[in-house]
């Protein structure tokens, strides 16, 4: 197998990838973004959008903020409705979400325990404007949930927790893991 990606190494002391709170910093400019742009959108006025997206080895899990979100259960099963991708649903694939994960409320039916990417799960309590967004949805029309509500077709954010000192990047991961190149 060749993975061949573009844009210049990714270097392990540069702060606009390797701290999540510089986030903004790798988004500007081309050295690790494409700087794609959305098509003029008729009701904002045709503006067009910046869509972020990053160039260097592991694409844009360079430039995520170290932001962990599964791909979404139901475009996943509209997926498997498409002639040759009947092994796509959220089903077929959630093993192997749970083989890339160790969670840190431990293993269930839906989250792996021993994966090469460490997950955490950020805390409301922690963040002041959490309240204030739910309560934005909330006027939005959209129900309120916590986690215990929530089912496995819905989207939790999730952190890649720091290990060994450093960020736990997924292509890191993933390849160190692979016995490619070292961690």
């Amino acid at each position: 197998m060749l993975l061949l990606e573009a844009g210049g190494p990714d270097y392990r002391f540069d702060f606009r990838t390797q701290m999540p709170a510089a986030l903004a910093f790798p988004l500007q400019g081309k050295r690790y973004n494409w700087a794609y742009e959305t098509e003029p959108e008729p009701f904002m006025n045709n503006r067009r959008m910046e869509c972020g997206r990053g160039k260097g080895l592991g694409g844009s899990s360079l430039i995520n903020g170290m932001c962990y979100i599964r791909g979404n259960a139901l475009d996943l099963d509209n997926w498997a409705q498409e002639p040759g991708l009947e092994n796509w649903s959220y089903l077929d694939c959630l093993p192997y979400y749970r083989k890339a994960e160790t969670r840190d409320m431990g293993e269930n039916d839906y989250h792996g325990g021993d994966g090469p990417v460490s997950v955490t799960t950020s805390n409301p309590a922690s963040i002041r404007c959490f309240e204030a967004m739910i309560e934005a949805g909330v006027q939005a029309g959209y129900r309120a949930r916590t986690i215990s509500t929530v089912i496995s077709r819905k989207v939790l954010v999730r952190w890649i927790a720091p290990s060994r000192r450093r960020p736990s990047r997924q292509h890191r991961a993933w390849l160190s893991r692979s016995g490619q190149i070292a961690s």
